[in-house]
C-alpha cells in the first residue's frame, strides 16, 4: 500500500525528490517479501505470488478472530493480497522509470506476479478464487476481496463479467456483503455480544468503503455502475450525521452496525464522489 501512495502521488504532482528517497526503500521491502518474514509471508519461489498464514491467524483484512481463533484465516495466496502485490511491484516499475534507473529485478518480479495471477485465480465459472494453494486447495467462496484485481491502478485484470458475478450476490445500498448470502459461514446479521459480534464481521456483514473498489472496478471494466451510490448518500443523513459508518447487516433492511463514524468508509465514498 505505501508503494501504491508514493506511485499515485508522484503521478499526480511530479515529486521525483520523493520517488528518488523512497525507491531503494521499497526495493528494501521487496527483497524482504522475497525472503520471506514472519507469519510464513514471503513470496513463492515457484511461481511469484505472495502466500501468507499461521494456524490461529487472521492476517489479511479479515482479521477477526474468537477465542484467539482466526475467523477467516485465508491461509494461502489471498487475492487482494497478489492484486496489491502486483500493483505495488508495477507502481515500483513506474517509480523507478520516472526516475530513469534500471530495476531488473523489480520488472521480473512483476512479470511474473502478473502473470501468474492472469493464471491462477480465474476460476473458469466468471470469477476469481478468494485464495489459492490453502490447506484445502483452492479456495472459490465468493467473497468481495477479488474487486482489487480489477480496480488498483495497476490492476492484473479486466475481465467485467467477473465484477458483474459479483455484483448479484454482494451489492447492497450500504455497500459489499463479505460473503454471499446462501454461503455455509454466512451470518447475516452483526448484533449481539463480541462473540456474536466478531463472528459475523466478515461473514456476510455489508462493509461501505468496499464501494470505493467496486466502482473503481466497474469504471476500468466498462460495467455500468448508475445509482449505486444513492443509498450511501441517504445515509449521511440517518445514522452518524453526515458520516458513514463502519458496517451494516448482510440481510436487508442492511441496518448500520458498528461505528457511526468510520473513516475509510467517508474515505471511500468521497473518493469516488470526488472522481464522479
Amino acid at each position: 500500500m505505501f508503494a501504491h501512495a508514493v506511485d499515485r502521488h508522484v503521478a499526480a504532482t511530479g515529486d521525483l525528490d520523493l520517488a528518488a528517497a523512497t525507491a531503494l526503500v521499497l526495493d528494501g521491502v521487496v527483497k524482504a517479501h522475497v525472503l520471506g518474514t514472519r507469519y510464513g509471508i514471503g513470496v513463492d519461489p515457484a511461481d511469484g505470488p505472495l502466500r501468507q498464514g499461521q494456524p490461529s491467524y487472521a492476517l489479511t483484512w479479515m482479521d477477526a478472530r474468537v477465542d484467539g481463533i482466526g475467523v477467516t484465516p485465508r491461509i494461502g495466496k489471498a487475492v487482494e493480497i497478489n492484486a496489491l502485490w502486483v500493483n505495488g511491484l508495477a507502481a515500483l516499475r513506474a517509480l523507478h522509470a520516472r526516475l530513469g534507473s534500471d530495476a531488473p529485478e523489480i520488472t521480473e518480479l512483476h512479470e511474473r506476479a502478473r502473470s501468474s495471477f492472469a493464471a491462477r485465480y480465474p476460476t473458469g465459472s466468471g470469477g476469481l478464487y478468494d485464495v489459492v494453494d490453502g490447506p484445502a486447495g483452492d479456495d472459490d467462496t465468493m467473497r468481495p476481496n477479488q474487486l482489487l484485481a480489477f480496480s488498483l491502478p495497476h490492476a492484473p485484470l479486466t475481465d467485467p463479467g467477473a465484477v458483474r458475478a459479483l455484483a448479484a450476490p454482494l451489492l447492497t445500498p450500504l455497500g459489499l456483503c463479505s460473503l454471499a448470502p446462501g454461503s455455509p459461514d454466512y451470518r447475516g446479521r452483526h448484533r449481539g455480544g463480541m462473540r456474536d459480534h466478531d463472528s459475523a464481521y466478515q461473514q456476510g456483514t455489508v462493509w461501505p468503503w468496499l464501494i470505493g473498489p467496486y466502482l473503481g472496478a466497474c469504471r476500468r471494466t466498462g460495467v455500468p455502475a448508475d445509482g449505486v451510490l444513492a443509498g450511501l448518500t441517504a445515509h449521511l443523513a440517518e445514522w452518524g450525521l453526515g458520516s458513514v459508518s463502519e458496517t451494516a447487516d448482510g440481510d436487508a433492511p442492511h441496518a448500520a452496525t458498528g461505528c457511526p463514524f468510520q473513516a475509510w468508509s467517508v474515505a471511500e465514498l468521497n473518493r469516488v464522489i470526488r472522481r464522479a
